[in-house]
């Protein structure tokens, strides 16, 4: 729908971040006759500080209530522990910082709607990205009869453009604000501007959220061991704890060692490449040491089978397509699988990596009394292993034998 049109009056909820692209949007739907409620959809990135602040940023724009809400428990249990037990990761190293957070937000925004009496909804994603389709996805599930906003994606204006128009408003922004969209969440930061835009550069190690530069990490390794039952991390260090405090201190434990950073180059869901630095340690580092943790369990069938539909999971999560009903059947399976992942994952922090070094499960598949790999087998004789060699190579010899006919028949 137009951000231009007519017809628009009354309240509009606007999914508001405290950032360049939302403030715009406050002040826009203000000056166009909207009644604004603000409503931040806490999902792990900010403090209660930093969420007041916001409150009264959003409010000094000219929005008429301002609302907290809190998405952390939900997004983590609906969307972050498939994540985890999935192993999933965008392109082998993203980790859905974004994406994962947009369902909650959504939900959170329509119920905001109903219980404000909104006719109107909006966000300030861009035409370029992937949130606008996220959102609107969503939105058209849970609350079609909503008309939906987006003045940054509908009236095209850049970065510097929303940063003028605020300060003829009075509202001055900062140079960092203006040149960087940084998303703060549970599963992680994502910064994108300025250099990202560009597949060879990188931006200055000042944009990562941690503050930690490379070069002032401990000169020795640390090691963290993280327990999981049932493909879920429920202690730390041997202490027991939940899902959003193991993420937290994760997050401050690898943040000394500079680790969990990478960058990831896409395609987006409107089918352009994107490209994004992100800092995301506690999901890099649950899902590595519950990946090693799985292969010890599992049987190579079984993380075939799951991999293959964690990898579409992640797709659909990807695209904001969360609400499709085969998400559900694809969690089903996700829990099934890992009955037995559970066990010890031990990670090591060192300048900038987190590698896990060691696992151990009671349900583990390795069995010294059956063989030990590279020295003995006690379970099966050499001519059983001759044999199951052979068996192996057949499909191969075939090939083989085909192509030599194949050629002679070609040669004659």
């Amino acid at each position: 729908m137009s951000a231009v049109s007519a017809s628009r009056r009354g309240t509009v909820v606007l999914a508001y971040s405290g950032g360049l692209d939302t403030s715009y949007c406050v002040v826009w739907l203000k000056r166009e006759g909207f009644d604004v409620v603000t409503a931040i959809v806490d999902t792990g990135g900010h403090g209660g500080p930093e969420l007041e602040a916001i409150g009264k940023k959003a409010v000094a724009l000219g929005a008429t209530k301002h609302l907290t809400l809190d998405g952390r428990q939900d997004l983590w249990d609906r969307i972050v522990a498939y994540l985890v037990r999935g192993n999933v990761l965008r392109g082998g190293v993203y980790p859905l910082a974004v994406a994962a957070e947009r369902v909650i937000q959504a939900e959170k925004i329509v119920e905001a709607a109903r219980a404000c009496g909104a006719s109107a909804v909006a966000h300030g994603c861009t035409g370029a990205g992937n949130d606008q389709a996220r959102f609107e996805a969503a939105f058209t599930v849970l609350a079609p009869d909503l008309e939906v906003i987006a003045p940054i994606r509908d009236l095209g204006v850049t970065r510097a453009e929303e940063a003028e128009f605020l300060a003829k408003e009075g509202h001055p922004v900062s140079v960092a604000t203006r040149d960087y969209s940084v998303n703060t969440g549970l599963w992680g930061t994502t910064v994108g501007g300025k250099e990202t835009h560009d597949p060879y550069k990188l931006p200055p190690e000042e944009v990562y959220a941690s503050g930690t530069k490379l070069a002032d990490t401990p000169d020795e390794p640390e090691e963290v061991v993280i327990g999981f039952e049932s493909g879920l991390p429920v202690s730390i260090g041997g202490t027991k704890a939940s899902g959003l405090e193991i993420v937290a201190r994760l997050n401050a434990l690898a943040a000394r060692h500079a680790a969990g950073r990478g960058v990831h180059v896409g395609d987006t869901v409107l089918g352009f490449k994107g490209r994004i630095v992100f800092e995301a340690p506690a999901p890099i580092i649950l899902v590595r040491a519950h990946r090693e943790l799985e292969k010890l369990v599992l049987t190579q069938e079984q993380q075939t089978l799951k991999d293959r539909v964690a990898e579409r999971y992640g797709q659909l999560v990807h695209e904001g397509l969360y609400f499709e009903p085969a998400c559900r059947d694809m969690e089903a399976l996700i829990r099934s699988s890992q009955a037995r992942v559970t066990g010890d994952a031990k990670v090591r922090l060192f300048k900038g990596s987190a590698e896990v070094v060691g696992v151990k499960s009671p349900y583990s598949l390795f069995d010294p009394e059956l063989a030990l790999y590279g020295e003995k087998s006690a379970f099966l004789d050499a001519a059983s292993v001759r044999g199951a060699a052979r068996v192996k190579a057949v499909p191969g010899l075939l090939a083989r034998r085909a192509g030599r006919r194949g050629d002679e028949t070609k040669d004659r």
